[in-house]
């Protein structure tokens, strides 16, 4: 068998896994606007308070905020917004809507970040302390970013889905902007690639080790956090979604789905905003491991590389063998770019889409190599993250 055709074959088996043995990721089934539960006619519709860390967020605001205050839920609901040391107008911007609005919205400023903590997790800790001493205080905190936008009915169907379902977190990947010619290129591949890292299916099974969450829209019961250690054991996390879904994942069951009704609002102009948003935490994703960086070098060549190289350069039957998988790759994207309303030619792209976003975590790597691991809104927190 010659070297050629040895890659064919293992690249062959590797889909055939992938699509028949890796949680149906790739078919995009778990999805928060489809299987709602039924909705309660009742009046003990538990507490909410929703927690929004913002750093430098003052375009975002006004539609974030205005998405949680328009919210149809029958029960309690305040927000809790920390300004993170903003230098752009975040909290007066924050202020003049809560100044208009007939919901419970505090706007507090965040203490300096501590040397063991993250950010975000930091800004998040600071809301839940305040959110916590409400009287009553909430069942239920909703853990969302400075730019995620929601149609009105979304925090109802989640709390249904939560309280029907005994879930300790329920989660919801926002819908990310897919209009400039960089997010058109790479925004339905990040989807692609999480699901495959963490299938969703899998996650959501109560028995399955894997764990994982979409931090811009994260459901979780406050009693259940604090069981786990609050919002402080995951302090120096840079991932701190898929680190809180870890440690929820203990304490009962977790849920994670797509959404067409919880969208991101910030837009990707050009690919290098992309890239800067995807090496701010791949090399903390491999937990800063070259051997594993290696590995997954490795890993991405033989999936996405191999295939159209083998195919276009080889003899049979290792081009017939690699044709085949081009084509299973390309068959596995197609729900994605639907989701996306993409056209179904883009599947041709993704072995070029791979090797950019592998580009992008060996710029990770390389930013880490340089001190500036984990840089977002000015802070590099890659040194936090490691402890």
């Amino acid at each position: 068998m010659s070297a050629a055709e040895l890659l064919a074959w293992l690249a062959l088996m590797a889909w055939a896994y992938l699509m028949l043995l890796h949680g149906r990721f790739w078919l995009a089934g778990e999805r928060e606007e489809l299987d709602l539960p039924p909705v309660r006619e009742t009046r003990d519709w538990p507490r909410i308070a929703a927690v929004i860390p913002a750093r430098n967020e003052a375009d975002m605001i006004p539609k974030a905020l205005a998405s949680l205050m328009e919210q149809d839920y029958p029960g309690e609901f305040s927000i809790v917004l920390v300004d993170d040391q903003s230098s752009d107008g975040t909290a007066e911007a924050a202020l003049e809507l809560a100044r208009r609005s007939a919901r419970k919205i505090e706007v507090v400023p965040g203490a300096p970040l501590p040397s063991t903590w993250t950010g975000k997790v930091w800004a998040m800790h600071q809301g839940i302390a305040i959110a916590s001493t409400f009287q009553p205080p909430p069942q239920y905190l909703l853990l969302t970013d400075a730019d995620i936008g929601y149609q009105p009915d979304v925090l109802k169907s989640l709390v249904a889905r939560a309280t029907a379902e005994q879930q300790v977190l329920t989660s919801v990947m926002a819908k990310l902007n897919c209009e400039s010619f960089a997010e058109k290129s790479l925004v339905p591949a990040f989807i692609f690639f999480f699901q495959m890292l963490y299938p969703f299916e899998w996650v959501n099974r109560r028995a399955a080790a894997t764990a994982a969450a979409a931090g811009g829209c994260m459901l979780v019961e406050r009693a259940a956090l604090e069981r786990a250690g609050g919002i402080g054991a995951i302090r120096g996390a840079l991932i701190d979604d898929c680190a809180l879904a870890k440690i929820m994942k203990a304490q009962g069951p977790v849920w994670l789905g797509l959404s067409q009704r919880v969208s991101s609002l910030r837009s990707y102009a050009t690919i290098d905003e992309i890239r800067r948003m995807v090496a701010r935490s791949a090399y903390a994703q491999l937990r800063y491991s070259p051997l594993l960086l290696i590995g997954t070098v490795l890993g991405m060549g033989l999936l996405y590389l191999a295939p159209p190289v083998v195919a276009v350069f080889a003899s049979y039957p290792a081009n017939a063998l690699a044709a085949m998988t081009y084509l299973l790759m390309v068959t596995a994207y197609q729900p994605t770019l639907r989701l996306y309303n993409r056209s179904p030619l883009w599947g041709f792209a993704l072995p070029l889409i791979a090797a950019g976003y592998l580009g992008f975590t060996l710029d990770s790597a390389y930013q880490h190599s340089r001190g500036r691991g984990g840089l977002w809104k000015g802070r590099v927190q890659a040194e936090a993250g490691k402890r």
